[in-house]
């Protein structure tokens, strides 16, 4: 089958034909219509992320159909159309897995990391972690809900019930959440890159109350920041711009370290929060969420070959949602 493969970090994708996987128990052969593209995949492609699993297949928003199931599968059935994120395992009896948090299980394993992801024709996954697609969504449109809109959302969780928040980037993760926050009636202010224009009107477009640089205070404190974008020196920003007693969670698996800042600005019981992963409480609710919004995404579509070009793109903020690998025209 047609693959793009990563030999190497700190090289390009490199196109091959290999083998097609076989399913083992409890796992099902997909075959893959779509997978998004994440920043998460740079990080793995330039190295920020040191334990891959060489050569692998990248890919961790996976949007396909069961082909065949292994022996003791039976949550889904051939012809199912089905989603696949980056938490891709776990072991199942640790204090992490049977309390709900099998995203801190210290034997996980993650989809185009430690397991051949979707950018291929063909992928096999742990059913206990694939999700149906809602009804209403396309391959392309659905692809993103797989980690921009599952980590995004844990993110969004964990904000509580504040009414107002600051987005630092504004990528294919915010442009999914600021639809949830404003159908959860919050107020988002959008922050970008100095001179990132089409980022901010993008923000605006989708309902951002006001959009501006990152190194800008927002018209009044917000009583959250998320932190997309994985730029260490966002983190004393958005304990600038956030109220008494705000949160400022930061949604990526990779940052930049994060600069030493005055006290002052974390005082008032301000906090810090990091967010890892997902758990498939999160999926389940966030994916049942999503038709009633209706979320939608704008998405960037790359063939299979121009895997490359689609991870280029994103690193030079070249578009505004989400781009998506195409490996079957449905």
């Amino acid at each position: 089958m047609r693959a793009m493969i990563l030999n190497k970090q700190g090289t390009p994708l490199e196109p091959v034909n290999i083998a097609e996987p076989s399913p083992r128990k409890g796992q099902l052969l997909i075959e893959v219509h779509a997978c998004g593209v994440c920043r998460t995949d740079l990080h793995l492609v330039d190295g920020d992320l040191t334990e891959p699993n060489l050569p692998i297949v990248p890919g961790h928003q996976i949007v396909g159909t069961v082909i065949d199931a292994g022996q003791g599968s039976g949550k889904f059935k051939t012809g199912d159309r089905v989603g696949v994120p980056w938490l891709g395992g776990s072991c199942g009896h640790c204090q992490y897995c049977t309390t709900g948090r099998e995203n801190l299980c210290d034997k996980a394993l993650y989809t185009g990391y430690q397991i051949n992801g979707g950018f291929a024709e063909k992928c096999v996954a742990d059913e206990r972690f694939c999700f149906p697609i809602p009804s209403g969504y396309p391959d392309l449109q659905a692809a993103p809900l797989f980690c921009a809109g599952l980590i995004g959302y844990r993110a969004l969780r964990m904000t509580g019930d504040t009414k107002t928040l600051g987005f630092y980037g504004f990528g294919a993760a915010a442009h999914i959440l600021i639809q949830v926050a404003r159908y959860q009636g919050r107020k988002v202010f959008a922050f970008t890159r100095r001179g990132d224009t089409a980022g901010q009107n993008f923000a605006l477009e989708l309902g951002a109350v006001w959009a501006g640089a990152s190194d800008k205070m927002p018209p009044e404190p917000v009583e959250a920041a998320i932190i997309f974008a994985p730029v260490g020196d966002l983190v004393p920003a958005a304990l600038k711009a956030v109220a008494k007693g705000g949160i400022v969670v930061c949604a990526g698996i990779h940052m930049s370290d994060i600069p030493s800042f005055p006290y002052s600005i974390l005082w008032m019981e301000r906090s810090i929060k990091s967010v890892a992963n997902l758990t498939r409480r999160d999926g389940e609710e966030f994916l049942a969420l999503a038709p009633k919004i209706p979320i939608q995404t704008e998405v960037h579509p790359y063939p299979l070959e121009k895997a490359n070009e689609a991870l280029d793109d994103l690193r030079h903020g070249r578009f505004t949602g989400a781009a998506v690998i195409v490996v079957k025209n449905s």
